[in-house]
């Protein structure tokens, strides 16, 4: 099989399933990019991209050479040698796995499998979720069995998005299947548009692989944001501190504070494994305590706003505050569980007006979690406006903010990314939290 004849479905076009779509066009397969997104698919089609580090040229030249299609018709599956699914895996309000979209998208496509065929799973889950669940859903659907007559995998996704010299086909690909013509089979797919594949045992061990690599990240996210508060209350800058202590070549990684984690993977993914180990009656210590001291972070920050207010003598409910940044992380546009809403809600909570900076983010777009700040729009930033704030909360370190412009024209600034330090050290009116 050519790559001009490999016909590939990806589920869900979003900030996984669309750059993988793109990498796969690019190679030379044929991809159809499915979604229950109507607005998205008409976008697609039109040659216009939603996602900031996918330009909509790239888009529009995958469409004119006639390697991408976007379609809502889930049934068009069938024709597809191979069909990757990358669909949210949120948590409950109980903190508990939710695979509803998951299992809906097996159940969508169950009808349409064909002998040979390959499934695979990419959205982020707790070991066993490929091999049990999902495996019962097309299974059920479709009246095949797995590692017979069709293939079942696990390939968690990788996306590093803000960094500009992250490229889909050179980030390694770590690859697991339910049985080793499933593995040969998921192998021969990726290895048609990504550089270096890692191969594992099973799925339950690429699904652990994505679990180990994210709670690594919220556990020593953890530990600075604690070392913060405790080296503030010795009147010791952290920044200086992880600065210094990266010029040790060995046996030490950076990790910086901030106010809160966001985003999709770190602030929910520990908890898929703390859920899974329940269930074998073992205890994650270590993630709940790393979950704890991430989730008040916004508190402290916001604690911290209020102090600076009531020391110049601003009661905090007459209070303007700006924040810099809804994105949950620098240089891109995605909001998705941002510490800068949890941060809008508690300043709320005190009476403080809110308005926001981002240049990625004109407009919040509608959420079942922030529905009442849909519609609200990106203040602009000019000496005038920015003295009509009481105070600008710099919650996200984007590029393209004017710094420099907003270090000179700021009455108060209270900084979680130590975005400002360079420009405003020692200035009575510039604050670190």
């Amino acid at each position: 099989m050519t790559d001009s004849t490999l016909h590939i479905g990806i589920v869900g076009m979003g900030y996984v399933g669309l750059p993988l779509a793109m990498q796969f066009a690019r190679s030379g397969a044929h991809v159809l990019g499915l979604d229950v997104d109507t607005t998205k698919v008409n976008k697609l089609n039109a040659g216009e991209s939603y996602i900031l580090h996918i330009p909509a040229a790239n888009v529009q030249e995958q469409r004119d050479a006639g390697r991408f299609e976007a379609t809502t018709d889930f049934a068009r599956s069938s024709d597809c040698q191979a069909v990757i699914i990358c669909v949210p895996t949120p948590l409950g309000e109980g903190r508990d796995p939710d695979l509803s979209y998951v299992l809906a998208t097996g159940r969508s496509i169950a009808p349409y499998l064909q002998k040979g065929m390959l499934v695979v799973l990419e959205s982020t889950t707790y070991p066993g979720t490929t091999d049990t669940e999902l495996r019962q859903a097309l299974e059920e659907g479709s009246g095949l069995k797995a590692g017979v007559d069709f293939h079942l995998a696990f390939s968690p996704e990788r996306e590093d998005p803000g960094n500009p010299d992250s490229r889909v086909r050179d980030i390694p690909k770590v690859v697991g299947g339910l049985t080793p013509q499933c593995l040969e089979r998921a192998k021969e797919l990726y290895s048609r548009a990504i550089r270096t594949l890692v191969p594992v045992a099973n799925c339950r061990v690429a699904e652990a692989v994505k679990l180990t690599e994210n709670i690594f990240r919220a556990v020593n996210i953890a530990m600075v944001n604690e070392l913060k508060v405790v080296y503030e209350a010795m009147d010791i800058d952290v920044w200086d501190v992880i600065e210094a202590a990266k010029t040790k070549p060995f046996g030490f990684m950076p990790f910086y504070p901030g106010p809160g984690l966001g985003g999709h993977c770190i602030p929910i993914d520990p908890f898929y494994l703390s859920w899974k180990a329940r269930q074998h009656g073992q205890e994650t210590r270590f993630i709940e305590l790393a979950g704890e001291v991430n989730s008040s972070m916004p508190a402290r920050v916001v604690g911290r706003v209020i102090e600076v207010l009531k020391s110049t003598g601003i009661n905090p409910s007459e209070a303007s505050v700006l924040l810099i940044g809804i994105a949950y992380k620098s240089n891109v546009d995605d909001d998705r569980e941002s510490p800068s809403y949890v941060l809008w809600e508690k300043l709320e909570d005190h009476g403080v007006r809110i308005g926001y900076h981002d240049p990625h983010v004109p407009v919040i777009r509608p959420s079942r979690e922030h529905a009442s700040l849909a519609g609200r729009r990106s203040e602009e930033l000019t000496p005038l406006s920015l003295a009509s704030w009481n105070l600008v909360l710099v919650a996200t370190h984007h590029t393209a903010v004017d710094w420099p412009l907003l270090a000179s024209h700021s009455r108060l600034v209270v900084d979680t990314r130590n975005a400002l330090a360079s420009l405003m050290k020692g200035q009575p009116h510039y604050f670190k939290a």
